[in-house]
């Protein structure tokens, strides 16, 4: 796994096989609960049973219970929805903004600059990191892997409300309402240039660009990839910039980054996706100046998770959350308020 696959996938509705094992022709009925406890290395019968209950065990492709008989010629998958680590995670004091907290969830409020899982070159300082941190010092012994089990995932460079399960049924049946469609997520997002309707949707499939294997790119004709769907609407302009709610139908790898980029207006300072230029405005050096000035404030792509709604994993009850934009983009916005006043002003001189 490489730093491109573990950091910058937005949502993972993927399984990763951590164990396969064929069963031997002479094998005697037994139950899979035993039969693993005896063949993976440090691996409780309780762990193993709560993985069953979560739908991560497999018999031939088919979830199975923890009393399932495994019988000769079986192929056993031990599943995750996250990749199999190579990276032992310990608790570092990492400042994390809990936006709510729960016997059963957690969501972080987080910053921009903080990568979620470790990966190559960020094996120390992640976010799971900070919460095994957290859990340590909150007493939360009951949570089997110490740092909790990731539902999804945010940019490194991207800020806003993270979903995070505590335990991997939990973690289960929210990977089910992402892989559903049924969560609720809204973006905020500085972009080039202003849309030329109000409110539209973007659709599109994503996958890796074949030139550069760190970016998305779009297949319209849906021949490649992902189907992948924003919904968007103009909540601000600006002139040269606007800003805009995302709403992601679909929740693809970089997905609101590559899509509007495809649509001509990439993210403000997005550099990945062409938006760290200037590309919309005059030729005056008074404004080259000010948008310089704004990417020095924000030396990121101007992209916030704003809300996220989910059904909750044991009340069942529906429930949303909703974060400021954090100071960057405000001080951002700002600017290009005080700009947008001044502008026919500042270009005469």
């Amino acid at each position: 796994m490489t730093t491109e696959d573990l950091d910058v996938r937005e949502e993972n509705s993927e399984l990763y096989e951590h164990f396969r094992i064929e069963v031997d022709p002479g094998q005697a009925l037994t139950r899979i609960d035993k039969f693993l406890f005896n063949r993976i290395q440090n691996a409780s019968r309780n762990k193993i049973q709560t993985a069953a209950k979560a739908g991560n065990i497999l018999v031939n492709n088919e979830a199975v219970k923890s009393n399932y008989k495994v019988r000769p010629g079986d192929v056993i998958s031990v599943v995750m929805s996250h990749p199999p680590r190579d990276v032992e995670i310990t608790a570092e004091d990492i400042p994390l903004d809990i936006h709510y907290e729960d016997d059963d969830v957690i969501i972080i409020n987080k910053q921009a600059g903080l990568v979620v899982h470790p990966g190559h070159g960020n094996f120390t300082g992640t976010l799971l990191h900070g919460l095994a941190y957290h859990f340590q010092q909150s007493g939360q012994t009951n949570i089997e892997n110490g740092f909790g089990y990731l539902v999804h995932r945010i940019d490194k460079d991207t800020s806003g409300l993270l979903l995070v399960a505590k335990s991997e049924e939990a973690q289960t049946k929210l990977a089910k309402q992402f892989f559903d469609h049924s969560i609720d997520r809204a973006y905020e997002a500085l972009v080039w240039g202003e849309p030329t309707e109000e409110a539209g949707t973007i659709e599109g499939s994503i996958a890796r660009n074949p030139h550069d294997r760190t970016q998305m790119t779009v297949f319209p004709e849906n021949d490649k990839g992902k189907e992948a769907i924003t919904h968007y609407k103009i909540l601000r302009k600006f002139g040269y910039v606007s800003l805009l709610e995302c709403v992601l139908e679909t929740g693809r790898t970089h997905q609101i980054r590559a899509h509007l980029k495809y649509i001509g207006h990439p993210l403000f300072n997005d550099q990945k996706y062409g938006g760290h230029q200037i590309l919309k405005g005059t030729t005056f050096t008074k404004y080259k100046q000010f948008v310089q000035n704004c990417f020095k404030i924000i030396p990121r792509q101007a992209l916030h998770a704003r809300s996220i709604g989910f059904v909750h994993p044991k009340t069942g009850k529906k429930i949303s959350f909703t974060s400021d934009l954090p100071a960057d983009m405000n001080e951002v916005l700002a600017k290009w308020e005080h700009y947008t006043v001044h502008k026919q002003l500042d270009e005469e001189e």
